[in-house]
């Protein structure tokens, strides 16, 4: 790459206005390998400012000229597939396979391409004309953890929408990023329509939703950061959507084939080293099989190979920094701490690695709902078993969390999975363990956010609503 120290705005690659840099460090590792331009305020103003001047002329065109582009952007994307799955298996840790297969799937930006195929912007209800409008220039802040997914996800549907953007991906996995701002570019996308600024959330997000020529803050990240965005958007009345925390439920019924859901279950916790706001991390199981679920955990987590991203047969990376090592490592220590029973993993690194930040993929047992690793969104490999008497209490428990992003569901008798996930506030609910629906809403209920993101429901986010009363009148 030659861009990692610009920013890319209104259709080129400039120099930063404030020269500041942050290394990139490989955590598998610990070594710095790259470095990238922390952009400032100044930085963000020239940006919005391309981004309103192609915002006239942008908003305007036709949907088929939108889709036309969204293709385009997706057949350039897939001639660089492969180099954004080894920079993110470098630069975050990720798994190669899990980075070539999953990471790195353009999924969702073929999901908006079906989408805006199909989406009527325009209706007549008797004489009133329902029009849908792009809302304006939009800022995009996306996290570290699916960090190419994250951005597909929000420029696809602020593109089929009509707007044009600023776009802050993490400080913390930031070259994928410049990898897809080359993608826009060789795609054709006009100048100003889409623009990226490096930075920090504390500079650059703090000055995209505090910024007057922002109409919408879409944010992605933890509850603590979404508060922020979104005590600065209040500023200037913008509208903002967030996908946030999670704390998910898995509630395992007494009917269910246990060997399958709690292998499922722990792999769904451990994948990508447990970094997914939507892992479920809590699982519930009736109180006369807690120790059978307790062993089949255990086994299951000490078949995990910890270690070399490259190496095909490895199945978790390190976590992404060290700051996220200590923060999981506190977490599994006040697990300890506060009685739970450790079944598997615990402190420290896998005794075989010397360096990097890798975490043993860890099951605690006889979890009760007030401890902190129940509590809290570990974010690492680290799955608690909490028991449960009868259904009403599971569904109590389930429900007695600050988060409401996703929850769990496993049973054999599908009426009686469908009853009880009917109950539970979350916005996703998993019926044993579906296969992924791109085409779904995503959001949380909840500290897990507001709005929702995928399919015709993240399409309609970047949307305003204007009605035209008479306008079928003769």
């Amino acid at each position: 790459m030659v861009h990692e120290c610009e920013h890319y705005v209104n259709g080129t690659w400039v120099a930063p206005l404030e020269q500041q840099f942050m290394n990139v460090t490989d955590p598998s590792t610990e070594e710095v390998f790259s470095r990238v331009s922390m952009g400032g305020a100044k930085d963000v103003d020239r940006a919005v400012a391309a981004a309103r001047a192609a915002f006239p002329s942008f908003s305007r065109t036709a949907p088929r000229e939108r889709l036309e582009l969204l293709r385009s952007i997706l057949a350039q994307y897939e001639k660089r597939r492969d180099e954004v799955a080894n920079v993110l298996c470098r630069e975050m840790g990720a798994p190669l396979q899990l980075a070539r297969e999953q990471q790195s799937s353009p999924a969702d930006l073929i999901c908006m391409i079906d989408v805006l195929r199909h989406y009527r912007f325009e209706e007549l209800r008797g004489s009133t004309k329902i029009v849908r409008e792009p809302i304006g220039v939009v800022g995009l802040i996306t996290p570290w953890n699916w960090p190419i997914g994250q951005i597909m996800m929000k420029v696809a549907p602020a593109i089929a929408a009509g707007c044009t953007m600023v776009l802050k991906p993490s400080e913390v996995a930031p070259l994928n990023a410049v990898i897809w701002s080359e993608v826009m570019h060789a795609a054709g996308v006009p100048k100003g329509v889409y623009n990226m600024v490096q930075g920090e959330g504390g500079v650059v997000g703090e000055a995209m939703s505090a910024h007057p020529g922002i109409d919408m803050m879409s944010f992605t990240g933890s509850t603590r950061a979404g508060i922020l965005v979104a005590e600065g958007a209040a500023r200037t009345v913008k509208r903002v959507a967030q996908e946030l925390g999670g704390k998910s439920a898995n509630i395992l019924l007494s009917d269910v084939d246990f060997k399958n859901a709690v292998t499922q279950g722990v792999l769904r916790v451990m994948r990508n080293s447990g970094q997914a706001c939507s892992a479920p991390t809590r699982m519930f199981v009736p109180v006369d099989r807690h120790d059978e679920v307790k062993a089949m955990a255990k086994a299951t987590a000490e078949r995990l190979v910890v270690g070399d991203v490259r190496d095909p047969s490895t199945d978790l990376g390190p976590v992404v920094n060290e700051a996220q090592f200590n923060k999981v490592q506190r977490l599994i220590q006040a697990g300890i701490d506060e009685g739970a029973e450790l079944v598997a993993g615990g402190g420290g690194r896998p005794k075989h690695l010397r360096s990097g930040y890798f975490v043993r993929p860890t099951v605690f047992a006889n979890v009760r709902n007030g401890m902190s690793i129940a509590r809290e969104e570990i974010f690492g490999p680290v799955l608690s078993i909490l028991p449960y008497r009868n259904e009403e209490e599971v569904i109590e428990l389930a429900n007695d969390t600050i988060y409401g992003l996703a929850a769990y569901v496993q049973s054999s008798d599908l009426a009686r999975a469908r009853r009880l996930a009917a109950r539970l506030r979350a916005g996703t609910v998993h019926i044993n363990y579906p296969v992924s629906d791109r085409s779904a809403p995503v959001g949380g209920y909840k500290h897990s956010g507001n709005g929702r993101e995928n399919g015709r429901w993240g399409l309609e986010e970047y949307l305003e609503v204007k009605a035209m009363l008479g306008y079928g009148t003769e």
